[in-house]
């Protein structure tokens, strides 16, 4: 099949004189450590796909089944980003045609991803009793609510229903003790993308080494529960209470949170070691008002943060950042997602890239004998249809047959 960890995208440097690179390791000629895995995503939205975009990121050749009928523009904007790095094949999965060139292609597959409800991927044939008898070897990803058994198992949610189930919602609180969404980063992505990622990673990994594939259940309100290890570890050990802002990280502790600035923007502060913030004292001017009280005394927590919040709300977000840039204070500016491409370490590191006027985030992490490549943009939905059939085996006979019985479609 062809080879998309590297169509399209920007290849490192040559090293055919066998010198090393700066961190002193050869560089391999593949793009990225996933390089020759394959992967096959039934479509679906926001963590399933980013799972996919996190294996094509770091190399892995992920085709992307998308619906026959495409997506609304509304959906295409917002997975713009999260589509990215694969190839597109458009297919109708509710015909058994459909069903039939699914199984075929993941003959060929190391891993296939799917997010639908339980039971529905084995409504339409393409469970994974249908799937690994076909293929012993292949890794079945399955990103769910709730998982595949339990009184939910079946039930509706969202990310902000799995956080709250986990206990992580309600350690997030605003001042006056609402709990407040992180947006949908520590569920949906946090805890289900990223672990179904690593999840499939590991499978791989066992059926290379044994020869045999297997399911991996990777439910987004097991993930966000595990987003919790450190939580719970702090309660049993008497560092952490029930109640809200009253702990070390939840903003209870004056020296780890955010402040409003002169010109309503925002200072991050996470001065938690002695050294920090005995600098961050320093740099705010109060040292010597705030000398007699021990950072760690939680009676004196309310009164510290007042005083720091009246000092920084004195000067704007740019000045303290002149000031806080010359020491070691863990003291840096809150930034919106457009500042951040300005920001020189984002911008040295190459943390962003810019695609047709809209930022992406680079792909992470960083690997010295495998570097990755920028990934190409997401394709329009069946771009790749009639080569990927081709690829397969598919006769062009038979694919101008199914395109023309409209059980799949190419642009």
């Amino acid at each position: 099949m062809r080879d998309a960890a590297n169509a399209g995208t920007r290849t490192p440097p040559d090293k055919t004189d066998g010198s090393t690179t700066d961190n002193h390791v050869l560089q391999s000629s593949t793009a990225g450590p996933l390089h020759g895995v394959k992967v096959l995503e039934l479509g679906g939205i926001g963590p399933g796909p980013f799972a996919g975009m996190l294996l094509a990121d770091l190399g892995a050749d992920v085709i992307r089944v998308d619906r026959l009928t495409g997506t609304t523009p509304q959906q295409r904007d917002s997975h713009l980003v999260l589509h990215r790095g694969r190839r597109s094949l458009a297919l109708d999965l509710r015909r058994e045609q459909g069903r039939d060139v699914v199984l075929e292609l993941a003959q060929n597959h190391d891993v296939i991803i799917e997010g639908f409800r339980p039971g529905v991927a084995e409504r339409l044939g393409v469970g994974p009793r249908e799937i690994l008898e076909r293929n012993p070897r292949i890794v079945y990803g399955r990103m769910t609510g709730w998982g595949q058994e339990g009184p939910l198992a079946n039930a509706a949610g969202h990310d902000i229903n799995y956080i709250a189930l986990a206990g992580a919602l309600e350690s997030i609180a605003a001042p006056d003790g609402t709990p407040v969404p992180p947006l949908n980063m520590l569920g949906d992505f946090g805890g289900g993308g990223m672990l179904m990622a690593l999840g499939v990673v590991a499978a791989v990994l066992n059926a290379r080494q044994t020869g045999i594939g297997q399911v991996v259940d990777a439910a987004i309100v097991d993930g966000a529960s595990l987003m919790t290890a450190m939580l719970h570890s702090m309660a049993a050990t008497g560092r952490w209470n029930g109640e809200r802002r009253a702990n070390l990280l939840d903003g209870g502790a004056p020296f780890y949170g955010v402040y409003r600035t002169l010109d309503d923007r925002w200072l991050a502060v996470g001065a938690i070691e002695p050294q920090f913030y005995t600098n961050l004292l320093d740099g705010l001017g109060l040292a010597d008002e705030l000398a007699g009280i021990a950072q760690d005394d939680r009676s004196f927590w309310p009164t510290v943060r007042e005083r720091i919040a009246a000092r920084i709300a004195e000067r704007t977000r740019t000045d303290w950042e002149s000031v806080f840039d010359r020491m070691d204070a863990c003291v840096c500016a809150v930034l919106s997602p457009d500042e951040v491409i300005d920001h020189p370490h984002i911008r040295a590191r190459g943390t962003f890239f810019e695609r047709d006027g809209h930022l992406e985030p680079s792909p992470a992490p960083r690997f010295s004998v495998t570097p990755t490549a920028t990934p190409p943009p997401a394709p329009q939905s069946g771009a790749d249809t009639r080569k990927i059939l081709a690829d397969t085996g598919f006769r062009d006979e038979v694919i101008d047959r199914l395109i023309a019985a409209n059980v799949v479609a190419e642009v």
